[in-house]
């Protein structure tokens, strides 16, 4: 199993704020309270998408806001609402608390959304503040900030393709050519000691591609790493079984051909269902007579025969297209991951809690934080509105209950002020 990681921070936009506008038309010597609303922040939306398969645009950038809403203006008119911000994931990514390692989610579908974080709500104009007692309000809500988070990305790869055969066949550098990996390359046997995995682009298309180690005579039975390579290969799509068609090494093509088949299906019997691709590498050396007895023996057994050379890229472009048509003919399969995840539930919102502490009192909960956040403490009447719904909410109720005096001091989020009836 590979793992690709990426770290970022997210900012959903601020809410616009509400406008104080009045009225000036004629015929209307009253006027009247005309600041329309403020538009929502951007929220930033995880996009799942079977078309992407690591994690890779992430290295290079680890801030992401979305757009603010823009403010309230007059005649009632609303701010423009910010533009959501959409990051793309390959299907299969969880998203962790970066702090707490908590899955928040888990990508399991193309198209699949999730909001990972919310904009923040834009701020009443002063038209929604009239009252009977009040004709003219001369205040408006701010909006409020959008959520911020930093987060963990973490892709489990499952290579789509798994690059087999026997030691010093040429997988490795055949991965080099085809992909962004650079794996160790030597003329010996056992150069490949764990899977390397490389991304192919195809045009607009790209899959993994895992260079399985060696497999040798009785892997199947755990001789050398073989149960541990024989692992990879059962997560992957298709297999490409690379050999030395020139037979190079001293070995017969098609004997080795067979000892690897035969491998698979001791460990597995179901590795035969596997769409599988013969890559007759090393043509470049002279292989006439072994490429005709193998295609008269397998053409029709085997799904594809691709000859190629490693060393000249012959052909390579050819088999990487026919790679990439073939997975687009297979459904694909992502099961739910053998984990225990915690899902965060659609956030209610709490009741306020009131504590004393030391000679402060406390007042908790988002509903009134918001609500604090969104006073203009300058302006007489936006005060007079908040101990209005302090008092509808049963804030200033608890807070008596609780023993408070004129004077004591009371904290709410990031504001203190003292208390006055």
């Amino acid at each position: 199993m590979f793992i690709d990681v990426a770290k970022i921070e997210l900012k959903a936009g601020k809410g616009g704020d509400g406008s104080v506008a009045f009225r000036r038309e004629k015929y209307e010597p009253s006027g009247g309270p005309a600041g329309g609303d403020g538009g929502d922040g951007g929220s930033i939306i995880i996009v799942g998408d079977k078309d992407i398969k690591t994690l890779m645009d992430y290295s290079y950038r680890s801030i992401y806001k979305a757009e603010s809403g823009g403010d309230g203006r007059n005649k009632k008119q609303f701010g423009k609402k910010g533009e959501d911000l959409i990051l793309k994931v390959p299907v299969g990514t969880l998203v962790k608390d970066y702090d707490t390692d908590t899955v928040i989610y888990d990508v399991k579908h193309d198209k699949e959304e999730f909001v990972i974080c919310k904009g923040g709500k834009g701020g009443k104009g002063n038209v929604h503040f009239k009252s009977s007692i009040r004709q003219a309000p001369r205040f408006a809500e701010p909006g409020t900030k959008g959520e911020e988070k930093t987060i963990k990305l973490e892709l489990k790869l499952l290579a789509d393709v798994g690059l087999i055969g026997l030691p010093n066949v040429g997988k490795s550098t055949l991965l080099s050519i085809m992909s962004n990996a650079r794996p160790k390359i030597a003329n010996y046997h056992f150069t490949t000691l764990e899977p390397n995995l490389g991304v192919c682009k195809v045009g607009e298309k790209s899959f993994v591609l895992a260079d399985i180690p060696g497999l040798i005579e009785g892997a199947s039975e755990g001789l050398g790493l073989g149960h541990d390579f024989l692992k990879h290969i059962e997560r992957t799509k298709i297999l490409v079984h690379v050999l030395d068609i020139s037979g190079s090494e001293g070995r017969n093509p098609i004997e080795d051909f067979e000892l690897i088949n035969s491998e698979l299906a001791s460990y597995n019997i179901k590795l035969n269902d596997k769409k599988m691709l013969v890559v007759l590498n090393k043509t470049d050396l002279g292989a006439e007579d072994n490429i005709k007895e193998f295609r008269e023996k397998y053409s029709d057994k085997v799904d594809e025969i691709v000859e190629i050379s490693a060393a000249t890229t012959e052909n390579v472009d050819k088999l990487m297209y026919l790679i990439a048509d073939t997975l687009d003919s297979i459904e694909d399969d992502y099961s739910t991951l053998d984990e225990q995840y915690v899902y965060f539930e659609e956030e209610k919102e709490p009741d306020f809690k009131v504590r004393k502490e030391n000679e402060n009192y406390i007042v908790e909960g988002p509903l009134i934080e918001n609500l604090i956040y969104r006073t203009n403490f300058e302006v007489y009447e936006s005060v007079n509105h908040l101990q209005k719904v302090l008092e509808d909410k049963g804030v200033i109720q608890q807070l008596k209950d609780l023993g408070i005096q004129d004077g004591d001091n009371v904290i709410i989020g990031d504001v203190e002020f003292d208390f006055y009836e």
